[in-house]
């Protein structure tokens, strides 16, 4: 790809509160699953980078966990700071926020944002939900007196409404530069991170408990061959009573878990793929730092 010398390259932060729909939005704009997504909040726990690659930039979305009220919790702290380093770090930053309600999460959010250097495009996200639409206006007259905003656009991300619109704006906002990455490359993950966020999205999704919140998946094995992909993937959980709850009655959560990430998991890789689970306990691995950096959290 020839680059033009007015090519532009950037970060932009996407910011907000938990479960507001910020992995929505980047998978709606990169269209693929980039990030898991769940109806719980704090389901995004890592930042991941969504590379979008077009004829004239390259916009790398910093997909965050949500920025919520600290608790005593070393992964709630954690992901508080991977949240507040993406902002410091961003050429631009996306406030998203939900249309229908507002919350003092939301006021938390925005007094982050006054220490941000870039500019801050507020996204008012699930206007589908808006009725009738006349309140939309009430809407973004509210928002447009809380902060100082560059622009103000409301979006769906799951309905995908505006967003093309929202990328319009966007190249303006970045300096001129190369791009970054090479332009086939979508994220900077690796296949075994996002297999084992598919496998905890899964559960997520399965467990109505407050279990979600204490565990998290490793891969720790994956081989190749003419057959497929071999997939070896470790459940931690905190306690062994939870042990229970994640594998259920005669295995049946795990088979089901196992099912459903695997057909994911094969769309993912393209190729037929065996993947087997265990669940193991490790005491309050949430509350410590050295278990966290070992099962791949950031410490940045």
């Amino acid at each position: 790809m020839s680059i033009p010398d007015d090519y532009r390259c950037g970060l932009v932060a996407v910011i907000g509160r938990p479960n507001v729909g910020k992995s929505t939005l980047i998978n709606s704009i990169m269209g693929r699953k980039v990030s898991i997504v769940t109806a719980k909040p704090q389901t995004t726990r890592h930042r991941i980078l969504a590379v979008h690659t077009q004829e004239r930039q390259q916009v790398i979305f910093v997909d965050t966990p949500g920025l919520h009220r600290q608790s005593g919790k070393a992964m709630n702290r954690l992901m508080n700071r991977t949240a507040a380093n993406a902002l410091a770090d961003a050429d631009l930053v996306f406030f998203v926020s939900d249309a229908t309600r507002w919350t003092t999460e939301d006021d938390d959010v925005l007094k982050r944002l006054e220490q941000a250097q870039a500019p801050v495009v507020a996204l008012l996200n699930k206007i589908d939900k808006i009725h009738p639409r006349e309140k939309l206006l009430e809407s973004l007259a509210a928002i447009s007196k809380r902060f100082d905003f560059a622009e103000i656009v409301p979006i769906s991300a799951m309905k995908s409404d505006n967003l093309d619109q929202l990328m319009e704006i966007v190249p303006a906002f970045l300096p001129e530069s190369p791009p970054l990455f090479p332009k086939d490359m979508q994220t900077d993950r690796s296949d075994e991170f996002h297999i084992a966020e598919i496998i905890r999205e899964k559960l997520t999704l399965m467990l109505h408990q407050e279990l979600p919140y204490g565990l998290t998946v490793q891969v720790e094995g994956m081989a190749r061959d003419e057959k497929g992909v071999a997939i070896n993937a470790v459940v931690w959980v905190e306690r062994d009573s939870q042990k229970g709850i994640a594998v259920g009655k005669n295995g049946s959560v795990l088979k089901k878990v196992g099912s459903a990430a695997r057909l994911d998991i094969e769309k993912m890789l393209g190729q037929r793929v065996f993947l087997e689970l265990w669940v193991k306990v490790k005491t309050n691995w949430a509350d410590n730092e050295k278990d966290l950096m070992n099962m791949g959290y950031e410490a940045s």
